[in-house]
């Protein structure tokens, strides 16, 4: 991943109500290469901006498989690979943020039953184990918005992958939802068959705004406003705010001479955030930066700042909830 580090020193902003405690509850890890690797003094160096960012959760990114042992067993590899990592930030040396105090990893739900020990072995490798995130996101033409589509379509209705699904509740485990806003009813139809599962929205279900999406981006903005309801319908569906600084989801930041300034940044997330709020509640939302695939658009402090400016209207109790106490709870952090 391209780091536009020169980029986003050309707009820096003050940090705004910097005592207000944080829950990442969304961002990643990986080593590739010396050259393409996002680790714990990457991680730090963007949460070590002023902001209060109490505890961070790793969500899943494919990285750092095992090579050897049985297929099933190999994703546990990721999840080894940051354990590592959280403990040597609870070890008090950087700093106090507690980096990947939760982790979200992966497993094959296809598989069905058969997960169970891939979960029990994800488990085994660390404490901090809270959950799976298996991507679903699928559409036709994927390309033609920037996007590179390993799922097939029409995964989450699948009978075998939702065998695998039904493992997750007896070990109390999160399933963190990754899709394309256009396949939300296949979500809707997954969290209304296993109704005591916790489905943790990503992204405010998966924007697009690209291509025909922006072509079109008034239908398609209200479709996506009429499935965010339908989900909010379900009691054990949750919703990120967040994963806007994307390119695909069309908001332009990444092309523009200098980044956006938090003011223009919550703007943007506007009309998006108020809706998830008013059909989720401030009790079922939460604020996730999605780094670092979202610094292609903007700085993490700029974020943050953003999404204190578009909250600024709550009261300190629902910013609470927003900014932490929701994640905390969900992830059991």
């Amino acid at each position: 991943m391209t780091d536009t580090a020169a980029w986003r020193a050309l707009t820096v902003e003050p940090i705004l109500e910097p005592e207000l405690p944080i829950c990442d509850p969304h961002h990643h890890l990986w080593q590739s290469s010396p050259e393409d690797q996002y680790l714990l003094a990457d991680v730090l160096g963007d949460v070590d901006c002023g902001h209060n960012i109490v505890s961070t959760v790793f969500i899943e990114f494919r990285t750092q498989y095992r090579s050897e042992g049985p297929e099933e067993l190999k994703r546990v590899g990721e999840t080894e690979f940051v354990e590592r990592i959280a403990a040597d930030s609870a070890g008090g040396g950087h700093g106090r943020t507690r980096i990947a105090a939760g982790i979200i990893a992966s497993a094959d739900l296809l598989a069905g039953a058969a997960v169970a020990r891939t979960l029990e072995a994800h488990l085994a490798a660390s404490p901090r184990f809270r959950g799976i995130r298996h991507p679903a996101a699928w559409i036709p033409d994927a390309a033609a918005v920037g996007m590179r589509i390993a799922a097939p379509e029409g995964l989450l209705r699948d009978a075998r992958y939702r065998q695998g699904y039904a493992q997750l509740k007896r070990y109390e485990l999160v399933y963190d939802a990754w899709q394309l806003f256009t396949q939300l009813p296949d979500v809707i139809d997954l969290a209304r068959a296993f109704p005591d599962q916790i489905l943790m929205l990503n992204h405010m279900g998966g924007i697009l705004g690209t291509g025909r999406y922006g072509e079109r981006r008034d239908e398609y903005f209200a479709a996506w406003k009429k499935n965010i309801a339908a989900a909010a319908s379900l009691p054990n569906i949750v919703c990120k705010i967040g994963g806007l600084g994307t390119p695909r989801c069309g908001l332009g930041w990444s092309d523009l001479p200098r980044p956006p300034s938090s003011q223009e940044i919550a703007k943007g997330y506007e009309p998006w955030f108020l809706h998830c709020v008013e059909k989720f509640g401030v009790h079922r939302c939460l604020f996730e930066s999605n780094f670092p695939v979202d610094r292609s658009s903007f700085s993490y402090h700029l974020l943050w700042n953003a999404f204190k400016r578009v909250s600024a209207g709550f009261s300190p109790s629902e910013r609470a909830a927003l900014f932490h106490d929701n994640a905390t709870r969900v992830y059991r952090i």
